[in-house]
Parts: C-alpha cells; sequence; structure tokens
C-alpha cells in the first residue's frame, strides 16, 4: 500500500510550494537540521512471501510451527536467516517450557545510542492445532520485513534499534517472561518503547491499537489519521500477548491488533467494512489458520504502521 508514502510526499510537496511563495524560508530551511528520512512503504509482497515460507514449513512438520516442535525451529532458523544475511547481530536464547526446548530470536542493528533502545517484537510460535499464519506469522513476518527495511535503507537512527521473535507465547508468554526477567534493571531502563504485533492480519478486520503508552498510542494513530483509518483501543488481548511482561517490568509500550475471536459490530462495520455477526478471525487457533486466512488489505496498513512507529520513535 503507497499511501504512507504519497501522504508524506504530498505535504512535503505543500510545504515546499508554501516556502516558494513566502520568500526567504528556503533560505531558512536550507540552515536548519536535515530531518531523518521518512520509513518506507513496506511491501506487502515481501510480508506475504515470508508468511508462504511459514506456511511451506508448517506443512511440512505436522500442521504446525508449536513450541518444542520441528517446525518452530525451522521457523526461527528461516527468520533468522534472513537477518544474519541483512547484517544484524542475532542472538538465539534457549528456554525450557512443558519439557521441551523453546527458543527466542533476538536481532540488533549496529548503532544508536544503546541507551535508549527501540525494541519490535512477535511471537513466531504456532498452537499445535494450526500453522498460525494470521497468530502469528502476520506480526512476525510484518516485523522481519520491517527488520529487513531498515538494512535495505541503511538506516541510521540515533536510537537502537532491536527487533525480536518470541518462543512458546501460546504456552502463556513463557518467551518473551523468559527474556524479560533475565535483563539487568539497567538494561530494562534503557528500552524506551517495546513494540508488539500480535495478529496483525485478520480476515474481518479490525484496526485497534494499544492504550498502554500515551506517545506510542498517538504515533500510531496518528498513522492511521494520516491514511484515514479510524481506530478503537485495543482490549480483546489486553495483558495477554509478549508485551505484558515488558508493561509488568516498567517499560513503556505499544502495539497493534486486528482482532481474534470477538464478533465484529454493526457499527464496526461501518468503519472497517467486513462482516457484522462474525468473529474477527474465525480460524483462531484452529487449523485453517492458514495463508487463506489474511487480509491483505489489514496486513498492508498494519505493515507500513509498524514501520513508521519504528522509524518515529527510534529518530
Amino acid at each position: 500500500m503507497k499511501l504512507s508514502v504519497s501522504a508524506r510526499a504530498a505535504a512535503a510537496a505543500a510545504v515546499a510550494t508554501t516556502m516558494l511563495l513566502t520568500g526567504g524560508a528556503v533560505a531558512d530551511a536550507a540552515s536548519a537540521p536535515a530531518r531523518p528520512a521518512a520509513a518506507p512503504d513496506i511491501p506487502l509482497a515481501g510480508v506475504k512471501a515470508h508468511l508462504s515460507q511459514l506456511q511451506s514449513i508448517a506443512t511440512a512438520n505436522g500442521g504446525n510451527r508449536a513450541h518444542g516442535r520441528a517446525g518452530y525451529k525451522a521457523s526461527l532458523d528461516y527468520v533468522k536467516a534472513k537477518l544474519d544475511a541483512a547484517g544484524y547481530t542475532t542472538t538465539i536464547q534457549q528456554f525450557t517450557s512443558s519439557g521441551r526446548t523453546g527458543y527466542n530470536l533476538i536481532a540488533d542493528w549496529p548503532g544508536g545510542d544503546t541507551s535508549q533502545v527501540v525494541m519490535a517484537g512477535s511471537h513466531l510460535d504456532s498452537v499445535t492445532s494450526g500453522p498460525g499464519i494470521n497468530d502469528n506469522g502476520s506480526g512476525s513476518a510484518a516485523v522481519l520485513e520491517a527488520a529487513l527495511a531498515v538494512s535495505r535503507a541503511q538506516y541510521k537512527p540515533t536510537k537502537h534499534l532491536r527487533f525480536a521473535w518470541w518462543g512458546a507465547e501460546e504456552l502463556g508468554l513463557v518467551g518473551s517472561r523468559y527474556y524479560v526477567n533475565r535483563l539487568a534493571t539497567g538494561d530494562r531502563s534503557r528500552i524506551s518503547a517495546y513494540l508488539n504485533f500480535d495478529m496483525i492480519g485478520s480476515a474481518n478486520p479490525g484496526y485497534f491499537v494499544y492504550d498502554d503508552d500515551p506517545a506510542i498510542e498517538k504515533t500510531f494513530k496518528d498513522y492511521f489519521g494520516g491514511i484515514g483509518v479510524p481506530t478503537e483501543i485495543e482490549t480483546e488481548g489486553d495483558g495477554r500477548s509478549d508485551h505484558a511482561p515488558f508493561k509488568s517490568a516498567g517499560v513503556p509500550v505499544g502495539g497493534l491488533f486486528t482482532g481474534a475471536s470477538r464478533t465484529k459490530t454493526a457499527a464496526q462495520v461501518a468503519k472497517w467494512g467486513g462482516t457484522a455477526g462474525q468473529a474477527f478471525d474465525r480460524c483462531y487457533h484452529s487449523s485453517c489458520d492458514t495463508t487463506a486466512n489474511i487480509n491483505d488489505t489489514a496486513l498492508d496498513r498494519n505493515s507500513d504502521a509498524l514501520a513508521y512507529a519504528v522509524w518515529e520513535l527510534s529518530e
């Protein structure tokens, strides 16, 4: 979706025209410090290519990518290989839950002030009953593509950027809690924002924004306001995803969500389209959560919003 880029381009053109008409402002602007480059549009095709890979991994490994199963490790290996090739420093964190080995994947982009860390994360595991393409291949693929966009742009943010893919979320936020609990107090305080993306391509989507940290919430709302998409406060998954351990540790958190098993109302259909009286995701935690269970428009908008927030909050 190109709206985020075209909207910024239109705004920039309007500013340039005003400067030319008012005279003298061009010289003033030339002496002003340069604003960092705007976030790129995240290619939907790239995000969907990752989802296709995750689907293929699940299909080849018993139909799922669950904690402790071969499909999860193959998913992690796929993501890690992409990040390593893009120049990230990757770390695998190993833990045990329910008698099985789990893994978190952490990727750090070189540079930036490590006393101010902006993190974006998602859980990479599925339930055992399905491949988990919306829950949470969608968030995992979008975070990966945003990380690759950072590399393609050779972005040099003021703050340090870190991306994460969590294991065993479906067993109770095990991987993210393991990570947060093992951070030294000083390291926790250095995380200026943690952004969570768990289910962002629901087939009958809503546009929900976490209302935890006001500055992060405003960043996401500004993006959606700029493309004319109304949002609502996220309540269905409040405290049920990987932002919760960070929030409990005092880290500012935020994120996006397109809905799970709750039913879409007529008022929400008037805002967003879709089908009233039907779940936002009829395939939630089911075998039908495949690549066919994705709304491309929602996935595209949320992927672009993710990148917008990463760029804005890391400047």
